[in-house]
């Protein structure tokens, strides 16, 4: 009896110290001003990586992305945006596209770029005195005012401005077909591999040509583990944003990744490669000693660019870039802290790139800030995903919009599991067991939208949107019309309030016709008989 009552106490005590080292655990005291890593791929597919289904059984294994996301936590229904430029803007200010003008593909010659006025994650965390650091693919505009170093960036190393196709225009051994004067256009316009330090006018170190460009990511790998030692040995905390130029098309694999995949393809090649890499960042964090006090961030700029297919990602779902159809903006995501971010966990939360910015913040012990860096009033799009990363409470973020380059109405807009779509662009019938649709019905095609309501999929259970359920014969939800309409309200009511900048970018905004022109300039005649004078838009 006295045995049996022993080992009762002894099971009571065992089960006590166990969950209070689990309560202790979780409610540990979290390291302030923790170093970020920020990495980013490319075009990367939704179900590339193993832990998405892809790896080993699609002939690319992922081994480090798995383990990043099996040390931590793996999001399911995380979002980018539609395209590169677009994707990369919302993650660097935490704000939707149409805000900062920064909507469409930036290409070299065009200048501009994301506003001086603009925060970025960057010039917040320096408010928290962080080191800076930013290395490979910008996109975001070429003019001085734009680069990474004048927009809150200590450091920029190994920099491109551009979509890696981008660098091919003016390579004769791709386009043979160029004229010279067609080639010489490229060449001149073309900036090459940048580095700088704030302060300090930018250098270019080297025209991208065939023989380097397989090998930016490598060396730019390269150069990120150097100032990760320089960073360990300093007492300030630091923030870096790693941005590697694969999976975009053309991929083209390091010499020694080329032919490497199961998969014997290019595209295989490049994704393993770029694994790689992230097993060398992950690597160097625990050598150095620094992984209780860092927190890594891993996920893509947008969906999977189906157009190109086969040197392209793979996504499950509808659409592909460049639509606002759950394949062009779900991305895969991961984040890592041990001792802070749960091994192994899953989150199924709405959540996505624009809420770096409230995230980064919080976990430096920053406000963000009410007005720009001009001082005009202004407002952010990003919600702190604490509550989730640490299982500390539910989450901020219960709905999302979807953009394509020219609108700023929503194409759609998701809210908890119901999506509504007005934007059938690339409406390609890319469903399961469909045949490879025609490049014209993709992110080329025509947008083309609802006549007078839109289609509504559930996407619990139907994350294909296959099934318009708005009016059917079994359930209608027609019900779910006021949320839409009250959400894509109270975003258009932000935009009176804080008036969005302009295009940032050339992108065509559609036809002009005669008529129209010859409308407009009558309406001009009769205000200037009137005395009345329209003045200049910002940017014009």
């Amino acid at each position: 009896m006295k045995n049996t009552k022993m080992l009762s106490l002894m099971m009571i005590g065992i089960f006590c110290l166990s969950f209070s080292l689990t309560f202790a655990q979780k409610n540990s005291k979290r390291p302030a001003k923790p170093n970020i890593i920020m990495i980013v791929s490319d075009d990367t597919g939704w179900g590339d990586l193993g832990v998405y289904g892809g790896g080993v059984g699609r002939g690319m294994p992922t081994p480090n992305l798995d383990k990043v996301a099996k040390e931590g936590m793996q999001f399911w229904s995380f979002y980018g945006q539609p395209s590169c430029t677009p994707g990369r803007a919302a993650m660097q200010t935490g704000r939707i596209p149409n805000r900062s003008g920064m909507t469409t593909v930036a290409f070299q010659g065009q200048g501009g770029g994301l506003p001086a006025a603009e925060w970025t994650l960057a010039s917040v965390l320096k408010k928290a005195d962080y080191n800076t650091y930013f290395s490979g693919k910008w996109h975001l505009g070429e003019d001085d005012y734009a680069m990474p170093i004048a927009q809150g960036y200590d450091i920029m190393q190994n920099v491109v401005l551009y979509h890696l196709n981008a660098y091919t225009y003016a390579f004769p051994s791709w386009n043979p077909e160029m004229s010279p004067e067609m080639a010489a256009f490229f060449q001149k316009v073309t900036k090459g591999i940048l580095e700088g330090e704030a302060g300090k006018p930018v250098r270019e170190i080297s025209k991208v040509t065939t023989e380097n460009l397989p090998e930016l990511d490598m060396m730019m790998t390269e150069n990120v583990l150097k100032q990760m030692d320089v960073y360990a040995k300093d007492s300030k905390p630091f923030f870096m944003s790693i941005n590697f130029a694969k999976n975009h098309q053309p991929n083209i694999p390091s010499k020694q990744f080329k032919g490497k995949s199961p998969a014997k393809s290019k595209y295989a090649d490049a994704v393993m490669e770029m694994d790689y890499n992230v097993g060398r960042i992950m690597d160097k964090i625990k050598a150095l000693g620094i992984s209780e006090n860092t927190i890594v961030v891993y996920t893509v700029d947008n969906g999977a660019w189906q157009d190109v297919y086969p040197d392209a990602g793979y996504t499950p779902f509808r659409g592909s870039k460049g639509t606002d159809r759950e394949g062009g903006s779900l991305v895969p995501a991961l984040a890592w802290w041990p001792g802070q971010i749960k091994a192994g966990s899953d989150n199924h939360d709405i959540v996505g790139g624009l809420d770096f910015m409230a995230t980064f913040a919080s976990l430096a012990g920053v406000e963000l800030p009410t007005k720009d860096r001009e001082g005009v009033p202004m407002v952010f799009d990003s919600y702190d995903m604490s509550n989730i990363l640490f299982d500390e409470g539910k989450p901020l973020r219960r709905k999302w919009f979807y953009f394509t380059e020219s609108e700023l109405s929503p194409g759609a807009v998701r809210v908890d599991r119901w999506k509504a779509v007005f934007n059938t662009r690339g409406d390609n019938g890319a469903l399961a067991g469909s045949n490879m649709p025609g490049q014209e019905l993709g992110w080329r095609g025509d947008q083309t939208y609802v006549a007078t309501v839109p289609a509504i999929y559930d996407l619990w259970a139907d994350p294909q949107e296959r099934y318009d359920l708005f009016m059917n014969s079994f359930t209608e939800k027609t019900w779910t019309l006021p949320i839409f309409n009250k959400a894509t309200q109270d975003l258009i009511e932000s935009y009176v309030k804080y008036p969005p900048r302009p295009l940032q970018s050339e992108v065509f905004t559609g036809p002009l016709e005669i008529k129209q022109f010859r409308n407009m300039e009558k309406a001009k005649l009769l205000l200037k008989e009137k005395g009345i004078v329209i003045p200049k838009l910002e940017g014009e």
